[in-house]
């Protein structure tokens, strides 16, 4: 059996042979999952393979990789893999905040987002906390020193009784690890590294938002409106992660409600979207869309197709 010669990928004087791995992470940029980015990284070799092409450049590649996505699985696809071949053009770092209340899947999430654009660096909240209340004893800020739906039995100003202690507590520890949120945003900003920090304290309202000018900056609240599904993760996590027991989760599950019902209220009230958890690839693919829309508009649409980030097939 003749072994089939490979398919070469030039740009600045290398070439590669064309990988079917590597383009396939490139399609799960656009919201694809990665089983799906594959069958489209096939047919664009069958595509290849139909028209005798044995060697074109990086550029023409994501030309006809465009229009493959197009036909394979339709234009938002398309215009998605367009948009992320842009985000190398953009001279800011690109950073990405995802809140909401506890078991509602940012972690998880967060790491999809991460390996499908290619971002190293994903921080979660209760780190920089964990980091805080190192610094700060339990006298000096209570607020550090328990979860956030547990806060409220940490709180030490006197209160009406008709105030909310949950909210209250919530409220003081995110307000006190947002200054670490602001201060990981600031240096990302100052060495141009993307960045995607998660967790229950990235409320909208709390931490400073960059200008335009110094990052693509996209805040995102995730939320699950089923509790029933809600409760369902905490036995997921607890199985995942032995120092996870759900018991705890749920004895405090109203609080984790309360709580996700201020982080949308403060959400809208600051303009940031909310995506609902129900299906993991969706819920990824629907962040990616935001994502890849702030790109756009950091770059400007009509410029995406001169804009293109250097394919990882032209080394």
């Amino acid at each position: 059996m003749t072994r089939r010669a490979p398919i070469l990928v030039s740009s600045d004087n290398h070439e590669l042979p064309y990988s079917k791995g590597v383009m396939a992470a490139e399609i799960t940029a656009t919201g694809l999952s990665p089983s799906r980015a594959y069958e489209v990284a096939e047919a664009i070799e069958e595509h290849l393979i139909a028209t005798e092409r044995r060697q074109l450049t990086a550029d023409a590649l994501a030309e006809l990789a465009t229009g493959v996505i197009e036909s394979e699985v339709g234009e938002r696809y398309a215009r998605n893999f367009t948009r992320w071949r842009a985000l190398g053009a953009i001279d800011r770092p690109l950073v990405i905040l995802i809140g909401g209340t506890t078991g509602v899947g940012k972690s998880t999430i967060a790491t999809q987002i991460a390996s499908r654009l290619g971002i190293t660096r994903v921080i979660p909240t209760d780190a920089i906390r964990e980091v805080m209340r190192g610094m700060f004893t339990t006298e000096l800020m209570p607020s550090l020193h328990t979860s956030s739906f547990e806060a409220e039995r940490l709180v030490v100003q006197p209160l009406p009784k008709s105030a909310d202690k949950v909210i209250i507590g919530y409220r003081e520890q995110a307000r006190a690890v947002c200054v670490g949120v602001d201060s990981l945003i600031s240096r990302a900003i100052n060495e141009g590294t993307d960045l995607i920090i998660e967790g229950a304290h990235a409320c909208p309202g709390y931490f400073k938002e960059p200008s335009p000018q110094e990052a693509v900056f996209v805040p995102i609240v995730i939320s699950i409106g089923d509790e029933t599904l809600h409760r369902s993760h905490f036995a997921f996590r607890s199985r995942e992660a032995r120092d996870r027991p759900q018991g705890r989760y749920l004895k405090y599950f109203a609080n984790i409600r309360r709580i996700q019902k201020y982080i949308r209220k403060s959400a809208s009230s600051n303009g940031v979207p909310i995506v609902e958890s129900f299906e993991l690839d969706r819920t990824v693919s629907e962040c990616i869309d935001l994502v890849l829309d702030r790109v756009a508009q950091a770059v400007g649409e009509g410029n995406l197709e001169s804009t293109r980030r250097v394919a990882p097939n032209s080394g």
